[in-house]
């Protein structure tokens, strides 16, 4: 049995190292060669699929511009997101209400994370904010209901 066992690990080792012996260098996704968005109905949001997409499974990167003032009203996503703030200060609150006492001022370099289907909302209150989101999808953005 132990001879199995061995024969086993083995077998899973070399296809780990030939998996990887396969991968010669890294691919980096630079800025510039981001493709930005915006929804119609908010002009001061942009966003873009650093990796994964919305409608895909597995792991995605989601990297989000909000202009000065810019805010997200309340919605809820079907699955956590993990968010890192990069530049400016974002301000998040949870709720099916837009509350500005209940806002919470995340720096640059700060993460936050938000359950899935909990009800939240975005506000670049001091300045432009950049931030990006990580999950695994498929994944939507849906309004919270009033």
């Amino acid at each position: 049995m132990k001879q199995l066992y061995l024969a086993i690990a083995l077998v899973l080792g070399a296809t780990c190292i030939n998996s990887i012996a396969q991968v010669e260098a890294p691919a980096p996704v630079m800025p510039a060669s981001l493709l930005w968005f915006s929804p119609p109905n908010n002009p001061l949001l942009q966003g873009s699929w650093v990796h994964g997409a919305e409608q895909n499974t597995g792991p995605y990167i989601l990297r989000v511009k909000l202009a000065a003032s810019g805010r997200i009203p309340p919605h809820t996503h079907p699955d956590e997101r993990n968010s890192t703030v990069l530049s400016g200060t974002l301000y998040v609150g949870f709720g099916e209400t837009f509350e500005e006492s209940k806002l919470v001022a995340i720096p640059a370099g700060g993460l936050y994370v938000v359950p899935a289907n909990v009800p939240h909302y975005i506000w670049a209150k001091d300045g432009e904010v950049m931030y990006q989101e990580a999950g695994v999808g498929p994944t939507a953005t849906v309004p919270a209901k009033r």
